[in-house]
């Protein structure tokens, strides 16, 4: 099922990379939902303070659609995003891609960081990750707020290219 708040179409990119222009072929949301839902890393793009280029590879949760990740408070990433909350998360996968654009917004509400941090404690076997943002002092989490969604399977490119805009 696609979110209700999106739009689906095709990617702008270039004619010569020969994407479909009709709907035949466009990924189902489903498919985006189970490889984040699936993954065990995740990269992140951000943009440090003097417009320089930074990326990281994080673990992370897919709960109720949004992906979450956490770090410590000083970590390149962490000042990054306090500076500038735009960002990228990429799957490692060239082959099936999923690119998400948006923006992060820093969890405060106790409960749902308890339920992030519970989903990563199981996720990665680390009982000990419960923990891990008690103290905001020292470790932030993110939810990432999409913008805009890329997806393709790279056996199939031209015509599975697909993008979700949201409003």
């Amino acid at each position: 099922m696609e979110p209700v708040n999106s739009r689906i179409g095709r990617p702008f990119i270039a004619k010569s990379y020969g994407i479909a222009a009709g709907d035949a072929g466009l990924m189902d949301w489903s498919w985006v939902d189970a490889q984040m839902a699936n993954s065990r890393n995740y990269w992140i793009g951000s943009t440090r303070p003097d417009g320089r280029p930074h990326v990281s590879p994080v673990w992370g949760v897919w709960l109720g659609g949004a992906l979450y990740f956490g770090g410590d408070v000083q970590a390149r990433r962490s000042r990054n995003l306090a500076a500038n909350p735009q960002v990228v998360a990429h799957l490692e996968s060239g082959d099936e891609v999923v690119m998400i654009e948006g923006v992060v917004e820093a969890v405060r509400e106790m409960a749902r960081l308890r339920q992030v941090a519970a989903a990563l404690a199981a996720k990665y076997a680390m009982p000990e990750m419960v923990k891990t943002f008690d103290d905001p002092d020292v470790a932030v989490c993110y939810r990432v707020k999409a913008q805009t969604v890329f997806a393709w399977l790279e056996n199939d490119y031209p015509n599975t290219a697909t993008r979700w805009v949201f409003d």
